[in-house]
């Protein structure tokens, strides 16, 4: 009997401990769901799906000759606007409405210059002060430096060029000589806007071969233009050459020659610039060459032809995008800002395929006249299109090339 009433004491004993161990088990599990967050349905939805790039676009503004030294320099010291005083009416053209401005820097940027702009004129040695690029980098992007004025302060002032538009954040691509074939393509991280798959938007960068060929005072050789062979099987390329004879409507057969041989050679456009005149346009195997765009920002001021320029508006978009590559190709548009970098290198190892692109053009007419930059009126406007030979071009163009 006693031992029956043992067992019976030994099982009270254990039943109680389990209920014990059971009820702390269960405090524990209460206490930590307790502590997790609240997750509504729509919130965890949201949580699960990320927003994917579904598409890509850039409008971007292409410009011809900026220069900002000699007489310009004079008027912007007399202006209290000082070294703002060149860029002041540039919101005329709705920056904000652009992911990219691009030009033609005809100077090097040394500093501790001292020539007068009679100086500077007499013997066509050009300078413009650094002192401006804090205020030019709030407008352009990137510049070309592939003409006949970047070496005008030598080969250190062409290197301090480099370094002062690296210090300010522009972009720079193209050699005053181009028998240095490294120098004459770069790529650039286009800024770039991204349309998402919930049609939400984002600013992105992508990766864009920009070369730039002087042809001044020599045409440049066949292995010049076949520089652009690496670049076209991935990106766009976008050939910016300065040659011609200047003060001219169209370009002389040369010239003609050679700018054919540059869209034979890889590039999908060519905008050109230096005879300080528009010249004419052609659609050339369906792709857009502008000859001449003109003079963008310069201190001639003598007749209409000098003091008007077409800046070329390129819109380009992507079509039947893969999501994970455009995600690939935005990652690596991040690190293309450097000189001389690695992003081809970089390309070609992760495997990236070129992406689909449309290419659509528009003619922005501008005026520099009374000595600062503005839009150009609608009767200028009718005639920089004229010169252009605008409308035939645009309609000679074949896909992807089109006319906005």
């Amino acid at each position: 009997m006693l031992e029956v009433k043992r067992r019976h004491t030994w099982r009270i004993v254990l039943i109680s401990i389990g209920i014990i161990l059971v009820t702390a088990a269960v405090t524990v599990v209460v206490m930590r769901l307790n502590e997790r967050p609240v997750v509504s349905p729509s919130t965890e939805q949201a949580i699960a799906k990320v927003p994917q790039p579904a598409s890509i676009s850039s409008n971007t503004l292409f410009m011809g000759n900026t220069f900002w030294g000699r007489y310009i320099n004079d008027w912007s010291m007399a202006s209290p606007l000082k070294y703002a005083y060149p860029f002041s009416r540039l919101n005329e053209f709705g920056r904000d409405s652009y992911d990219a401005w691009i030009t033609g820097l005809e100077c090097p940027t040394k500093s501790g210059v001292n020539m007068t702009s009679a100086q500077m004129e007499e013997a066509l040695q050009f300078n413009c002060s650094p002192e401006y690029l804090p205020e030019a980098a709030k407008w352009f992007t990137a510049v070309t430096l592939a003409n006949n004025h970047t070496d005008n302060q030598g080969v250190d002032g062409f290197a301090e060029t480099r370094t002062q538009l690296e210090k300010n954040g522009i972009q720079y691509f193209g050699h005053y000589d181009p028998r240095e074939l490294d120098d004459l393509c770069e790529i650039i991280s286009l800024p770039v806007t991204v349309v998402n798959d919930d049609e939400s938007q984002t600013k992105g960068k992508l990766p864009i071969a920009l070369c730039g060929y002087h042809g001044v005072f020599r045409i440049p050789l066949p292995d010049a233009v076949a520089v652009m062979e690496k670049y076209s099987p991935y990106m766009p390329v976008i050939a910016m050459p300065h040659m011609g004879v200047e003060y001219t409507p169209a370009p002389d057969q040369l010239k003609t020659d050679f700018y054919r041989s540059l869209i034979d050679g890889g590039a999908d456009m060519v905008l050109g610039d230096h005879p300080h005149w528009i010249q004419s346009t052609e659609s050339y195997k369906g792709h857009l060459i502008v000859y001449s765009m003109g003079n963008f920002m310069f201190d001639q001021q003598d007749t209409p032809d000098v003091v008007r320029s077409a800046a070329i508006r390129v819109v380009i978009k992507t079509s039947d995008v893969d999501p994970v590559m455009l995600k690939k190709w935005l990652a690596l548009g991040e690190t293309c800002a450097v000189f001389k970098d690695d992003c081809l290198t970089q390309i070609q190892s992760q495997n990236l395929t070129k992406l689909n692109f449309t290419y659509a053009f528009d003619a922005i007419g501008t005026n520099d006249a009374n000595k600062i930059v503005k839009p150009a009126t609608e009767a200028q406007q009718a005639s920089i299109l004229q010169r252009l030979n605008w409308q035939s071009t645009m309609t000679q163009l074949q896909a992807p090339y089109q006319e906005l």
